[in-house]
């Protein structure tokens, strides 16, 4: 069974930092892109950064020059180094990841591959 555990986050002031890191877990065969997503209240959940599995990365412009997103594939986990914080980049903040899972059935392996999502965590920037 797969999983995507978050860590990080919190409360943080206008114009400081915070860190998010992702870890995912499991039998998996592969990773391909992961990446940041935050939902507002009342909002729809959008596209904060996504990285390829070589490094690429791609921010959405209302993030781009403060929000670094890195990614160690040896561990499996993906980054979100929040920098120059504003209260509108308060929301919950889900990691991504598009990822191909597998199953050993009877010695036959099968292969999935799915996006995944982990629990959320909150983001609060005070002004």
């Amino acid at each position: 069974q797969v999983q995507l555990v978050e860590s990080g986050g919190g409360l943080g002031q206008a114009g400081g930092s915070l860190r998010l890191s992702c870890a995912a877990s499991g039998s998996i065969l592969s990773i391909g892109d992961m990446g940041w997503y935050r939902q507002a209240p009342g909002k729809q959940r959008d596209l904060v950064a996504t990285i390829t599995s070589d490094g690429t990365p791609h921010y959405t412009d209302a993030v781009k020059g403060r929000f670094t997103i890195s990614r160690d594939n040896a561990k499996n986990t993906v980054i979100l180094q929040m920098n120059s914080l504003k209260p509108e980049d308060t929301a919950v903040y889900y990691c991504n990841a598009d990822l191909t899972a597998y199953r050993d059935i009877d010695a036959v392996s099968h292969f999935n591959r799915s996006q995944y999502w982990g629990q959320g965590t909150q983001v609060t920037v005070s002004s």
